[in-house]
């Protein structure tokens, strides 16, 4: 028996690592088009879907709409991905579980700069076929929003799914992360800041960089290290 759950636990890292490796390879090509300074006629597309025919500078929908698409973009930003993140390792320390806030503030520092590097690395232009709805100052690909909300949203959920909790519990966690990581991308977009394509790129690498922490917490766990915590 004990035979037989090791093996089921290689074959779930194996999916695991698997999906990882195709995140990476659909990243590559997405990436191909930034490189070049192309962009697919879908990001157009899409963009000019959410602006008013008559006023591109209006995008669609009242009013309340654009401010709460304001308010949706900003559960991305850093300060407060990074206050989540903090007050989720503060709730694992007192909780007693050093070592998973230890792993959870080291994926989400090293994955936060992986995202700098690939937008200072891949210098997209931003969209210029609407006036943008938010402040930026940084290059186009990929999306920073998408990415670290992604990256940090579904690390925070992997990492209290190691508590002990019901299942129920777990893919609650997820539902919210699945949530505000879609609605922050939307967002971006909505606004005109971003290419479609740039939010796409943000969530693989983002949820790529969160698969790899989980196949590193169940490594460990399998090997008795989080056990003591």
């Amino acid at each position: 028996m004990l035979k037989f759950d090791l093996e089921k636990s290689d074959i779930k890292q194996f999916i695991l690592l698997f999906v990882f490796a195709l995140i990476i390879w659909i990243f590559y090509e997405l990436a191909g088009f930034a490189v070049t300074g192309g962009t697919p006629q879908i990001d157009q597309s899409i963009i000019l879907a959410f602006r008013d025919t008559n006023d591109l500078s209006d995008p669609i929908g009242p009013k309340w709409v654009e401010e709460m698409m304001r308010d949706i973009t900003a559960l991305g930003g850093v300060a407060i991905l990074t206050s989540f993140t903090l007050f989720v390792t503060l709730f694992l320390l007192i909780e007693n579980k050093p070592k998973i806030a230890a792993l959870l503030v080291l994926a989400i520092t090293s994955g936060m700069i992986v995202s700098f590097s690939l937008k200072y690395g891949i210098t997209r232009p931003r969209p210029d076929l609407v006036p943008h709805g938010s402040y930026v100052y940084t290059s186009s690909f990929p999306s920073g929003h998408a990415m670290l909300s992604a990256l940090v949203y579904f690390t925070l959920a992997g990492m209290l799914s190691h508590l002990p909790v019901r299942r129920r519990v777990k893919s609650y966690f997820y539902m919210i992360a699945i949530l505000f990581t879609f609605s922050i991308g939307v967002s971006r977009v909505y606004l005109g800041v971003h290419w479609p394509t740039d939010v796409l790129a943000g969530w693989l690498m983002g949820i790529g960089w969160a698969l790899l922490t989980l196949v590193v917490a169940r490594f460990l766990r399998m090997n008795g290290h989080f056990s003591s915590d």
